[in-house]
């Protein structure tokens, strides 16, 4: 499985995307990958900034997401950092895409199958556009969480009542 990860990995470097397309990646997935869109961190701490942190145990894939939010509640930017795969990378770089410009509600109606279309991902890379979709919505519950931080202890009180 590493000489596989190890393999993939070369045919995915910068300059090989010819490559990277005759053996089955989508010239999207290649572009995203080598020109990955809004890669970097934005201040976790920040209350109008959330952070969504997911993993996939069975292939190693980790993916951090984080918006931030304006006062009208539209996401004006977004951030990823992602170990993982070249699908798992241009998963990330075109969610982070999707997502600015929309309100907290639009972007969370963005979808794993939308992601997998608009990137040609094969059935055996779509965890990686399920992965882009968990890491959205995880960024969103923590950027709401931040906005109204008594919520989660009330509910836990209303469920123990």
């Amino acid at each position: 499985m590493a000489a596989l990860r190890a393999a993939g990995a070369a045919l995915l470097r910068p300059g090989r995307g010819e490559a990277a397309i005759r053996l089955g990646y989508h010239k999207k997935v290649v572009d995203h990958y080598e020109n990955p869109r809004n890669v970097g961190s934005l201040d976790r701490n920040a209350k109008n900034v959330g952070t969504g942190l997911v993993g996939a145990p069975a292939c190693g894939d980790v993916m951090k997401l984080q918006v931030e939010v304006d006062e009208n509640g539209r996401i004006v930017d977004a951030r990823f950092k992602t170990f993982g795969c070249g699908s798992a990378i241009a998963s990330s770089s075109l969610a982070t895409e999707w997502v600015k410009g929309k309100t907290v509600d639009e972007a969370l109606k963005i979808k794993n199958t939308d992601i997998a279309k608009e990137l040609c991902l094969p059935p055996v890379k779509l965890h990686c556009s399920m992965l882009a979709e968990d890491a959205i919505k995880a960024a969103l519950a923590d950027y709401k969480l931040k906005q109204d931080p008594n919520k989660e202890g009330s509910e836990k009180k209303a469920n123990n009542a």
